[in-house]
């Protein structure tokens, strides 16, 4: 396993730090607490290359990889999970799926917008009665000649109200059947594309989650990504990625999580010396640095495949399932660290601990990447 350990890595981690302590922190307990969706902040990123991490100099992103874009994402995540879990789904998801399925054309009309973040990109797999069975999707497109009618809703989408072009899944052919599925790209404007409601949600409250409409919603063919059927094929590619976003997005977490503990933990006086010297307390630090060193390592090596186009669907499962879980239990550890303190906001652990449960939920449950595993495994 190759881990980039450069200045140039060094020098985009830290640049991303300072954009997560200069842009997001001052502001972002404000930003949870009203759920309000800083757009300006999306498009400062997108002006230092954070948006558009993953697309070549041709299409305007940064032409960078997945080792260089974890790392990124950590830093983010480790001040606000919200902001964080934006920018991956910006990154993997819209734009990831018109970079590797998106013809020549396409890309060149929708990446440079999405890479600079003067447009805003939202992908939208999931139903509402059809989450984990994608196959059995509610939401068709119906050719009618040159032209696409797409009509369902689709929910739980990032940037589902503020986004300007959306990839949306949608069935062309009969339900539960092979190569049933076909990408579109929609843009904001279409005539029957609209957001629905806007989720209130536990945690992750600064990022966007909404439902999409689409009502006798018509598109061009040259809409289609790739051929009539390849949808769900594409989508399960994309998200072999999108894993290893969310893997980094639980370690940014886990990491947040954790230093704040430790700095509590050095400070906060009983007994006449610090918490943490008693074995209570450093032993569940030491739980909370191995859970995290032991998710670093396989997102980490889950990167660097992804980087040599290797198949990572075992490797990002893994990944993803193992970092969403162990930032769910360094959250609630950090939080018991902090004990009454940790359950108010004046304190930053009860935000990581509400933001965390997401991880084992979004882009596949834990329970489907267990399932995902298996069926690697077993092979």
């Amino acid at each position: 396993m190759t881990v980039a350990t450069s200045e140039h890595l060094s020098i985009i981690t830290e640049s991303a730090r300072d954009f997560a302590e200069k842009f997001i922190r001052p502001d972002m307990m404000e930003w949870d607490e009203t759920q309000h969706f800083p757009l300006h902040v999306f498009h400062k990123a997108g002006e230092l290359g954070l948006m558009g991490v993953l697309v070549p100099h041709e299409y305007g992103g940064a032409g960078l990889g997945y080792i260089e874009y974890v790392n990124i994402i950590v830093e983010i995540s480790s001040v606000c999970s919200s902001i964080g879990l934006s920018v991956a789904a910006h990154n993997s998801l819209c734009t990831g799926h018109i970079l590797q399925f998106g013809s020549e054309e396409q890309k060149h009309k929708y990446l440079p917008k999405l890479a600079s973040a003067t447009w805003i990109g939202a992908w939208g797999l999931t139903e509402p009665n059809t989450g984990s069975d994608a196959g059995n999707m509610q939401t068709t497109a119906v050719r009618d000649g040159d032209e696409w009618v797409l009509n369902g809703t689709k929910c739980w989408i990032t940037h589902g109200k503020s986004s300007d072009v959306m990839v949306v899944i949608a069935r062309t052919g009969e339900p539960r059947t092979s190569s049933n599925c076909t990408a579109f790209i929609v843009e904001r404007g279409t005539p029957g594309f609209s957001a629905g409601k806007k989720e209130n949600k536990l945690g992750m409250r600064a990022s966007e989650t909404t439902e999409v409409i689409f009502d006798n919603c018509r598109i061009s063919d040259a809409q289609r990504m790739g051929e009539v059927g390849d949808g769900f094929k594409q989508a399960m590619k994309v998200l072999d990625g999108g894993r290893i976003s969310i893997a980094a997005l639980s370690l940014g977490i886990a990491k947040g999580a954790y230093k704040a503990a430790i700095k509590y933990a050095k400070e906060r006086q009983q007994f006449d010396q610090p918490i943490a010297n008693f074995q209570g307390i450093s032993f569940k630090l030491a739980d909370m640095a191995t859970r995290i060193e032991a998710a670093e390592l396989l997102t980490i090596k889950a990167a660097d495949m992804k980087n040599k186009g290797q198949k990572v669907t075992e490797i990002s499962a893994m990944a993803k399932y193992y970092a969403s879980e162990i930032c769910v239990s360094v959250s609630n550890d950090a939080v018991q660290v902090f004990g009454g303190y940790g359950y108010t906001k004046d304190f930053p652990v009860e935000k990581f601990y509400r933001d965390s449960k997401l991880c084992t939920i979004g882009e596949g449950t834990s329970e489907i990447q267990k399932l995902v595993i298996a069926r690697e495994i077993l092979k």
